[in-house]
């Protein structure tokens, strides 16, 4: 058994100035607020925690982390409080106890595949300590080395978890010795049978394969000595549960997996890796298309190595391993950025940028001494553009980061997300713009009367809600305009006395819908709301012999009026929210510019007026037939609008306005100059702008001018500028 000596031994070994009396303190709260519980072993409970904390010293921790292994369990298992730790320990132990707890109370009930890959990033993403995860790792080392007392359905489930959510958090940061240990362990409780018989296979062929290990081993050595290069040279049989996954994948027994053995050469220098490669081959043929050089191109994570298999003596095959002494640090017994090595091959760009700060952690171990002050300043943000959360039963789901219980709703069911009237987080109401946290439970209340916003558009972050959302308010828009049209129809067909009901019932409006490339009937009606197509072009197909010749050249030459002052302007400059390619205006009692805030209004059969959002007639609309507009300008199309500028009347000064104006490349296109009779003088001009900005420009321009004392934005202006 494992005594608290041992543990200060150790620390005291790589951390000679380790302040033992911390731990020492650990180690006794432990033991008092333990005292009397027992495990499942029939063992005192402060067992656990010891073993823990060993675990801990043999990753070299600092005094901090190791009596957090002390004091792990104490919040979920004791009646201790977060506040008791914070005040006997500090701040960061009782963080760290606090973290770990949090993660032990996760319930990993999903078994498929995607869903745990989606726990392991959430439990990296809860923390914002590494230490925080190591902690759990050995928490979970020594369960597993304990899980024999446990009942069969007990050590199914907890193997499962640790295969996997925790061996491969242990992979990916490269704490390769205890994500073995888990493998193994995992594979001994989730296949027991095969466990058995697959150690007894290897059991009853020790002797023999030690013997081969010895005999090739010392073939090596000999070589390298003979070449002079130094350097040591270890073998063993492959791990039971690495040898149990090959079988499964190739579909072949025991007797015929051959490459079971594995071997490893570290040497001084780069340059002695490939000497040492050479030999090897020139000893034994290589398998073709089994040799990686991860020393010239290297893992993403930093993993460096010569890999090789060749057909060994006997004819077996070995696989081979070579690399510095440095190289192999960082392999075996470094924290690094073990991120998808062994699980795809591959590290891609994005997740080698987050895990680049894992590097780092290199650093403490070539300087020990440091680590304390080094590890204080690794956090963890390995996942900072997404967040994992619950549903109430227990499933996790992965949102960008900002994403809110409105993207929840949605990606549960489309109805979901349309009639979303509040949220729970963990139980308590939040509003719908909260933004979702790691960990957080989000439980959905709806109501069948309750419709989209378009102000959710403002803060949800995934696409799936935002088309939804677009999508709805889009059909709200057409059934407004289609009421729209049916009200034009019936207005105008009664205005050249005929019956609308009469043309709508046996279908008329079909055809004629056909006619406009549209399916049905509804389709035109909602064109006809839109502005894209008038009464008229639908009375002159449904009865043309109601409009006479010279009604019809007025409402044509109306039209043509209408059409000519809506599409002056370029196509694409405004994007009206739920129509596409409808009839549009600018209008002239505000002539809103690119970098104003707009709005559209649905007018009866001119498509749709574009106002600023401060105009006294868009404030003043009907709100029902507003929508929401917003510019879309691909480039810098020229805006005609008027400025006012109020200056003292002096030679020059119409000279410098002008060169005011221009230096910004802004045309001129009218100006207007009166005297007041004062001694000053009002100019107006009009101008062609891009946009809000470039206005501006212009304005502070003119205002910095001698003798302008004010300058103003025109609106409502029709027509150009008077002689």
């Amino acid at each position: 058994m494992l005594r608290f000596n041992d543990i200060a031994e150790q620390v005291e070994s790589y951390n000679p100035s380790a302040d033992l009396g911390l731990l020492e303190k650990a180690y006794v709260f432990s033991a008092k607020v333990h005292q009397g519980q027992v495990r499942r072993s029939g063992e005192p409970y402060l067992i656990h925690p010891l073993e823990v904390a060993g675990v801990l010293t043999k990753m070299k921790l600092d005094v901090a982390t190791v009596a957090t292994g002390l004091l792990h369990d104490t919040i979920e298992d004791t009646l201790t409080t977060l506040e008791e730790l914070r005040e006997h320990f500090g701040d960061e132990i009782a963080q760290l106890v606090d973290g770990v707890t949090k993660i032990s109370q996760i319930s990993f009930q999903t078994r498929e595949e995607q869903q745990a890959e989606n726990f392991r990033k959430m439990v990296l993403a809860m923390v914002k300590d590494i230490k925080v995860i190591l902690i759990k790792l050995a928490d979970r080392l020594h369960n597993m080395r304990t899980l024999h007392f446990l009942d069969p359905q007990k050590q199914s489930e907890i193997a499962q978890e640790t295969l996997e959510i925790f061996a491969p958090i242990a992979n990916r940061l490269g704490i390769d010795w205890i994500k073995t240990e888990l493998e193994e362990l995992a594979f001994r409780y989730l296949e027991p049978q095969a466990y058995r018989e697959l150690s007894q296979k290897v059991a009853k062929a020790k002797k023999e394969r030690e013997r081969y290990v010895e005999k090739v081993r010392g073939i090596i050595i000999e070589q390298l000595n003979e070449f002079g290069i130094r350097g040591e040279v270890t073998g063993r049989i492959k791990q039971l549960s690495s040898i149990y996954r090959k079988m499964k994948r190739q579909g072949v027994e025991f007797h015929d997996v051959y490459d079971i053995t594995a071997f490893r050469i570290i040497v001084g220098t780069v340059k002695e890796c490939y000497e040492a490669l050479g030999i090897i081959h020139s000893l034994w043929p290589p398998v073709p298309g089994k040799f990686n050089d991860y020393i010239a191109l290297p893992k993403g994570n930093m993993y460096q190595s010569l890999h090789t298999t060749v057909i060994g003596p006997y004819g077996e095959r070995i696989e081979i391993q070579i690399r510095t002494w440095e190289m192999h640090m960082i392999a075996e017994e470094g924290i690094a950025a073990h991120w998808k090595y062994k699980e795809n091959g591959k590290i891609d760009e994005k997740d080698e940028k987050r895990f680049s700060w894992l590097r780092q952690l290199l650093e403490w171990q070539m300087d020990l001494e440091d680590n304390r002050e080094f590890l204080q300043t690794v956090k963890v943000d390995l996942f900072p553009t997404e967040v994992y959360v619950f549903t109430p039963h227990g499933e996790v789901k992965e949102f960008p980061k900002g994403a809110t219980p409105v993207d929840f709703a949605y990606s549960i069911h489309t109805d979901v997300g349309h009639q979303c009237v509040r949220a729970k987080v963990s139980g308590r109401l939040v509003p719908l713009d909260y933004q979702l946290q790691n960990g957080d439970t989000v439980e959905i209340i709806t109501s069948a009367k309750h419709h989209p916003s378009r102000d959710w558009l403002k803060f949800v972050q995934t696409s799936r809600a935002k088309a939804k959302i677009l999508q709805w308010i889009k059909a709200q828009q057409r059934e407004k305009s289609i009421v729209l049209g049916r009200d034009l129809c019936e207005r105008d067909f009664k205005r050249f006395g005929l019956r609308f009901s009469k043309y709508w019932k046996p279908g008329d409006f079909e055809r004629v819908a056909h006619e406009f490339s549209l399916t049905n009937g509804e389709d035109l009606l909602a064109s006809i709301g839109y502005g894209k197509i008038t009464t008229q072009q639908v009375i002159g197909r449904l009865a043309p012999e109601t409009l006479r010749i010279d009604e019809k050249k007025e409402a044509e030459g109306g039209l043509e009026k209408v059409i000519k002052r809506m599409t002056s302007r370029p196509k694409g400059i405004v994007k009206i929210d739920g129509i596409d390619d409808v009839l549009m205006s600018f209008a002239g009692c505000c002539n809103p510019l690119p970098g104003d805030k707009i709005v559209g209004f649905i007018t009866r059969g001119r498509g749709v007026t574009v106002h600023t959002a401060d105009c006294i007639n868009a404030l003043a609309a009907d709100t029902r037939r507003c929508v929401e507009a917003r510019w879309a300008l691909d480039g810098d199309t020229p805006f005609p609008t008027r400025i006012r500028i109020y200056s003292t009347d002096k030679k020059g000064m119409l000279a410098d306005i002008s060169s005011a104006i221009s230096g910004y490349e802004v045309n001129i296109t009218g100006a207007q100059i009166k005297t007041t009779g004062d001694g000053n003088a009002e100019s107006t001009f009009d101008i062609e702008i891009g946009n809000l900005k470039q206005l501006k420009k212009v304005i502070n321009s003119l205002q910095k001018i001698e003798g302008v004392m004010k300058v103003e934005r025109i609106r409502g202006w029709q027509g150009p500028l008077g002689p």
